[in-house]
């Protein structure tokens, strides 16, 4: 017995088999998200001070840094799957497409501005 409808099987619009994976995904960026922000919060909460020049020698060191690009990463991540998700659900026109890339696009744009902006930060560039 085949499993959905006629004009579904006509159509070719069955499973894409990526269900699982991306779902595993979203859940491996979540706890990388907590892990992360976790890390963020107490280290600048053990912080001398909070001041401009104190938390860009904090962010020039490799050992923040790199943590940051990767939350950078994962949150971005996050956020591109989960609103993947929310615009497949809800557009079913062609405007789905357009979305999609619009998604596509800010996301790899945002987050490539967070990440130059660590980078430059990492190495000491001026203000």
């Amino acid at each position: 017995m085949r499993s959905g409808t006629s004009i579904g099987r006509v159509r070719g619009l069955g499973s894409s088999k990526q269900g699982a994976k991306h779902w595993f995904h979203h859940r491996l960026t979540a706890g990388s998200n907590f892990l992360l922000i976790v890390w963020l919060l107490v280290s600048i909460l053990r912080q001398p001070s909070f001041d401009y020049e104190a938390m860009r020698m904090w962010l020039s060191s490799a050992w923040v840094a790199i943590p940051m690009i990767l939350l950078v990463l994962s949150v971005f991540s996050h956020f591109r799957m989960g609103l993947q998700v929310v615009i497949e659900d809800y557009q079913h026109d062609e405007s789905r497409v357009a979305a999609l890339v619009a998604l596509n696009v800010f996301t790899a744009v945002t987050a490539s501005v967070a990440i130059f902006s660590v980078l430059k930060i990492a190495f000491g560039a001026a203000a």
